[in-house]
């Protein structure tokens, strides 16, 4: 019995409906999909069945890549900059322990270091970006906002009246 090629498993992939997809990624990956978008699944499926075939990335290439990730400065606006990767393994919202986000207020650089159980900001762990926010600034708001991690309601409004 022929092994089907990589070309024709493909093809069947973008065949198939929703359903027959999500019943492959749960074949493939071992657990339900969070995504069920077609396009996605089966391009997902793909690269996995790729991966299994021709083999992923080798543990030294994995290592230097979270390296390089780790002196990623990612650009979050004005005067905001992220350091690291903003990616949690199995919950997307918060970052990796080791990821540093910086912010210039009032001309002082604030730097925020994830790490466990909170974030570190001159020696002391706070239990969350707002409290870190609250102690720098005296007022409280969200600190995922005040970092440019997610957007400000009024500033998205002032950028639509332009």
């Amino acid at each position: 019995m022929s092994q089907k090629s990589i070309t024709q498993e493909i093809q069947e992939l973008q065949a198939m409906t929703v359903p027959e997809l999500v019943e492959q990624y749960e074949s493939v990956f071992g657990k339900p999909p969070r995504v069920k978008h077609r396009e996605w699944l089966w391009r997902r499926i793909a690269w996995r069945i790729q991966e299994q075939r021709f083999g992923g990335l080798s543990q030294v290439a994995r290592r230097k890549l979270d390296e390089l990730i780790a002196e990623l400065d990612l650009p979050l606006g004005r005067d905001r900059v992220v350091r690291g990767s903003l990616e949690t393994p199995g919950r997307s919202s918060d970052p990796i322990p080791g990821t540093t986000l910086v912010r210039d207020w009032k001309g002082i650089e604030v730097r925020a270091t994830k790490a466990e159980g909170g974030w570190e900001h001159d020696g002391t762990v706070y239990r969350s970006l707002s409290a870190l926010v609250k102690a720098v600034t005296g007022s409280h708001c969200s600190g995922r906002a005040w970092f440019g991690l997610k957007p400000n309601k009024r500033s998205k409004h002032r950028s639509t009246q332009r």
